[in-house]
């Protein structure tokens, strides 16, 4: 059941409104990026450790939920999400959740988030402590608190830097308790693809944020470079799979030494082409903008199957290692 703002509809069950808040299409691409991570790691050698994978996982999905639930509060208080707002129906907009629910779901996603990450941090060190709280403060600051960077045309680089970078590196670091460069560059294809769905986002709800004051990148740009950065996001990610292919082709040799016949596991992501070609051509030629929620979800959908393709790619190298 799909709830759109101003229409006349009963009220959902209390578990329904709750998964409707979470935003559970957006869940699938959180786990991307520890996926990779993981694979990141056999890739180079190590162990699997299912502790770390299932607290990397657990993490990863508390954020993402505690980042929906704090822009739903954020958003109302603001008064962004209106009527005319194109995307699905935001909990309290819709008067189906109170700002008091929100603000103890807040807290109690928090409280979940630290309980683990304070395992995290245990097996790790203090430092993930550091990078737990910036996480926890960039899904409150999105569109929170006194510098809202969502509002501020920054929201990409804090989604690319936390689903991204400290999702993979993190996740392969936890398994390895060391850093490669290969968990920063395996970290750029599921950190520009979730970016993207941002950018859909955006670009869907240019004309509201411009009416509400909402600075988003997509309203500084404007719609046809919107258009332009989405497919410029797609063709980074498909981009570093064929770089990672051609070094290690040349040198002769993957990571951890595995042998150069077993290299093409890492073009595995190609497999998803299919369902990339038909979300550029959507981004591109849309009439109405409610057309863009599918392509919201379908590049969740793709995040999530590219980044296990790419993971599984990474794991097979690894296996292999001579």
């Amino acid at each position: 059941m799909a709830i759109q703002p101003g229409a006349a509809t009963e009220r959902p069950s209390t578990l329904r409104v709750w998964i409707l808040a979470s935003r559970p299409h957006t869940l699938p691409a959180a786990g991307a990026g520890v996926a990779v991570g993981l694979g990141a790691a056999l890739a180079t050698g190590a162990p699997f450790r299912l502790d770390t994978a299932v607290a990397c996982l657990a993490v990863a999905l508390l954020l993402q939920v505690l980042a929906n639930f704090a822009n739903d509060l954020s958003d109302f208080r603001r008064g962004t999400d209106t009527p005319d707002r194109q995307g699905p129906a935001r909990m309290a907009a819709s008067g189906f959740v109170t700002e008091r629910q929100l603000e103890v779901a807040i807290g109690v996603t928090i409280a979940l988030a630290g309980l683990v990450g304070l395992y995290l941090a245990w097996v790790g060190g203090p430092a993930l402590l550091v990078v737990g709280v910036l996480a926890v403060v960039a899904a409150l600051a999105y569109t929170g608190g006194p510098f809202p960077y969502g509002y501020k045309a920054l929201g990409e680089v804090f989604v690319f830097l936390f689903f991204g970078l400290v999702a993979v590196a993190g996740t392969a670091y936890l398994q390895t308790l060391t850093m490669d460069p290969l968990y920063v560059v395996a970290a750029i294809p599921p950190g520009v693809l979730i970016t993207a769905i941002l950018v859909v986002n955006n670009l869907r709800d240019i004309p509201t944020d411009v009416v509400a004051g909402k600075r988003t990148l997509a309203v500084v740009m404007g719609e046809q470079r919107t258009k332009g950065e989405f497919g410029a996001l797609l063709g980074v990610a498909y981009a570093i799979p064929f770089l990672l292919f051609a070094a290690w082709l040349a040198a002769g040799v993957g990571p951890a030494g595995s042998p150069s016949l077993a290299l093409p596991a890492v073009l595995l992501p190609m497999l998803t082409l299919p369902m990339a070609t038909p979300l550029l051509r959507k981004v591109r030629s849309f009439g109405e903008r409610r057309e863009l929620n599918l392509v919201l979800k379908g590049t969740a959908e793709l995040s999530l199957r590219f980044g296990v393709l790419f993971a599984v790619g990474l794991a097979l190298l690894g296996l292999v290692r001579s």
